[in-house]
């Protein structure tokens, strides 16, 4: 959700031009058009979207907190842009602007809008206490 996309075979590096070429692919294979494509991701991994939050604290003490609290249970992590940890049925990417002062929130599940809820809602309740 973050528009940043990184390809093992583009020597790991970010491109938005490959991402879009890669959807006009699937419509012409698909015969769907651009929205419906997009509804059926929806419904299949609802995400919270990009949640910006300015913090009081130094934003890298409070990835840390966040990545003890939550590393333990997950099933893979990824320090590539930011804490990015994945759970069997969700995962979350939390990272700070290179611009702003704040940190940027994105949730996923694998089909449970509900728990993508309740998790945007427990690591937001975490941010900002």
């Amino acid at each position: 959700m973050s528009a940043h996309h990184y390809f093992r075979r583009f020597a790991y590096c970010d491109s938005g031009m490959i991402p879009w070429l890669l959807v006009l692919q699937v419509i012409s294979e698909r015969g769907q058009s651009l929205s419906e494509l997009v509804g059926e991701r929806m419904r299949l991994f609802p995400a919270s979207g990009e949640i910006n939050r300015r913090l009081a604290g130094d934003p890298k003490d409070i990835l840390a907190r966040v990545r003890s609290q939550y590393e333990r249970k997950s099933v893979a992590l990824d320090l590539t842009d930011g804490l990015s940890l994945e759970f069997r049925e969700w995962r979350f990417n939390l990272r700070s602007s290179n611009t702003e002062p704040l940190v940027r929130l994105n949730v996923e599940s694998r089909g449970n809008e509900a728990l993508m809820k309740e998790k945007t809602a427990e690591l937001l309740a975490l941010l900002d206490s």
